[in-house]
C-alpha cells in the first residue's frame, strides 16, 4: 500500500510492516526517463552475444542468491515457500532458454527477392514499460525483461507496491549482473503516473500483466499516444473432466491447477466442467484432496495452502460466493475467511449467471459444473468473455487433440494444467488480452521488423 510519499509493505500472513519505503519524486522519474534513452543508445549497439554474456552473470546472480529472494517472495506476497523456490527455478530456466536461442531468433531473415540483397533485421524499440502484478512478483517481470532486454531494449517496471521489495531485488540482480546502469529501472511510483508516463516520449511500447480493468485503461492511454501493447490479463479457465478421464493419474494436477499459489493466479482451473457420468467419483476425489491441503506459515516447507496476499483480495472473493449462494449455488466445502486466509471452497450446482462461474474468481474458489457430455462440456466452456486457457483430461487424447478449434483460448492443454513455459508462447484472446509473451513470439513483440533492400 502507499500513502502520501511512502510504500509500506506488509506480510499477509501475520500482518507485520515489512519496510517502508520512499516514492520516486517526479524529478527521478524523469532523471531515469533520461537514463534509459542514454543507455538504450548504448545498449542497442551491443552484439546480441554480448548481450548474452549479461545474461549469463544474471543466471548466477540469481541462483546465487535463491535462498534470500525466495523468502522475500513468501514474506511480501504469502505463497509457500516451496512455490517461491520453484518460481525462481522457472526463472532460471527462462534465463537458460535465451541465452540458448537468443541469436537464432533474432538473426537477420534473409528474404529473396529481386534485390541483390533484402532481409528482415529486427531493431530494439527503446524503453519498454512494464505494469506488473503481485502473484508471481519475479516470473511474470522476469518473463518480459530477458527476452525485451535480449533483443536490445531497455525496460522500466512499475510494479504492483506490495512487492515493492522484489522489484528493488531484481533491480539489484541486474545491477550486479554487470547490465549497463539504466537497461533495468524500477519505478516507485502509484498508478496515477502511468499516464503521464505512456505519454512520455522516452517509452515506446507498454506491457501490462493485471485485470481487464487495468488493461482497457493501459490500451486507452497507450492508443492515444500510438504506443504499442502487450495485454496478458486476467482468466477464466475451464478444466474439462470427461468420462474416461483418468482421476488416479491426474488429480493431483487436477487439484494444483486451481489451489497452486492459493489460487491467485489468472490461468489457474476456475470452472470445472464435469460430464454427469463421473461427476460423482470426481467431486468426491476432489473434495477429499482439496481437504489435505495444508494451511500454515508460508514459510515452513510443509505448507502448501497460504493466504492470499491482501485482506481486500478475500473480501473480493467472499462477495463473489455470497452473490453465487443468493443465485442458489450450494457451498459444498469450505468458505470460511480470517483476515486474508481464504479456505479452499468447492462451489456447486453452479450456473452460467453466478459470479464464480462467468467472472475470475482470484483465489482457492472451484466452481463445479455437472454437463451430460461431452459435446455440452465443450458448449459450456466456451460460455466466457474470457480467453486464456482450457485443459483437458481424458484418455482419448486424439479425439481431445481434434477439438482445437472449437476452444478460442489462447492455450489447450491435454491431460495437463494449463501453464507457461519459456519455449511455448504465452497469451489469451478476448477479454483475457492480446500479444505474446516467451519462445520466439515474445522476443519479437518489441522490436522493429525492418525491411532492408540492397541492390548495386
Amino acid at each position: 500500500m502507499s500513502t502520501e510519499n511512502t510504500i509500506k509493505t506488509t506480510n499477509p500472513f501475520n500482518g507485520n510492516l515489512l519496510e517502508e519505503y520512499q516514492m520516486d519524486s517526479s524529478e527521478d522519474i524523469q532523471n531515469k526517463l533520461n537514463l534509459a534513452e542514454n543507455t538504450f543508445a548504448i545498449w542497442k549497439l551491443k552484439s546480441i552475444s554480448e548481450r548474452i554474456s549479461f545474461l549469463e552473470n544474471l543466471y548466477d546472480e540469481l541462483d546465487n542468491s535463491k535462498d534470500t529472494l525466495s523468502a522475500l517472495i513468501t514474506k511480501e506476497m504469502g505463497k509457500p515457500i516451496t512455490e517461491s523456490e520453484a518460481e525462481l527455478d522457472k526463472c532460471l530456466l527462462l534465463i537458460e532458454f535465451y541465452i540458448k536461442n537468443s541469436e537464432q531468433f533474432l538473426a537477420d531473415a534473409i528474404i529473396e527477392t529481386d534485390a541483390k540483397e533484402s532481409y528482415i533485421s529486427y531493431d530494439p524499440l527503446g524503453c519498454i514499460l512494464a505494469i506488473m502484478p503481485w502473484n508471481y512478483p519475479f516470473w511474470q517481470v522476469f518473463r518480459f525483461a530477458i527476452p525485451t532486454l535480449t533483443a536490445g531494449n531497455v525496460g522500466m517496471l512499475k510494479h504492483a507496491s506490495n512487492v515493492t521489495g522484489c522489484a528493488l531485488a531484481i533491480e539489484s540482480l541486474f545491477i550486479k549482473a554487470g547490465f549497463p546502469k539504466g537497461c533495468f529501472q524500477a519505478l516507485l511510483t502509484d498508478h496515477e503516473t502511468i499516464e503521464s508516463l505512456i505519454a512520455n516520449s522516452a517509452i515506446k511500447a507498454v506491457t501490462l500483466t493485471g485485470s481487464e480493468k487495468a488493461g482497457v485503461s493501459i490500451a486507452k492511454v497507450a492508443g492515444k499516444n500510438l504506443k504499442k501493447t502487450v495485454l496478458e490479463l486476467g482468466g477464466n479457465n475451464a478444466c474439462i473432466i470427461l468420462k474416461d478421464a483418468d482421476l488416479n493419474k491426474h488429480l493431483e494436477t487436477i487439484v494444483k491447477a486451481r489451489m497452486q499459489n492459493s489460487g491467485q493466479s489468472c490461468i489457474a482451473a476456475k470452472r470445472f466442467i464435469v460430464v454427469e457420468a463421473i461427476y460423482d467419483e470426481f467431486l468426491e476425489r476432489f473434495t477429499e484432496k482439496v481437504k489435505s491441503l495444508k494451511y500454515d506459515n508460508p514459510l515452513n516447507k510443509d505448507t502448501n495452502m497460504s493466504c492470499l496476499a491482501r485482506p481486500d483480495l478475500a473480501d473480493t472473493l467472499q462477495e463473489q460466493v455470497k452473490k453465487s449462494i443468493d443465485l442458489g449455488a450450494n457451498v459444498h466445502y469450505g468458505n470460511t475467511r480470517d483476515g486474508a486466509y481464504y479456505q479452499p471452497t468447492i462451489i456447486t450446482n453452479v450456473t452460467s449467471e453466478m459470479p464464480v462461474f462467468k467472472e475470475e474468481t482470484f483465489g482457492p474458489v472451484a466452481a463445479i459444473i455437472k454437463v451430460k457430455d461431452e459435446d455440452e462440456a465443450y458448449k459450456v466452456t466456451s460460455n466466457s468473455r474470457f480467453g486464456l486457457g482450457t485443459m483437458i483430461f481424458t484418455e482419448n487424447y486424439k479425439k481431445a487433440s481434434k477439438q482445437v478449434l472449437r476452444i478460442e483460448d489462447g492455450a489447450y492443454f491435454i491431460n495437463e494444467m494449463v501453464k507457461s513455459d519459456p519455449r511455448l508462447p504465452f497469451g489469451g484472446t478476448k477479454a483475457s488480452g492480446y500479444g505474446r509473451e516467451l519462445s520466439k513470439e515474445g522476443i519479437l513483440e518489441f522490436v522493429n521488423k525492418k525491411t532492408v533492400y540492397i541492390n548495386t
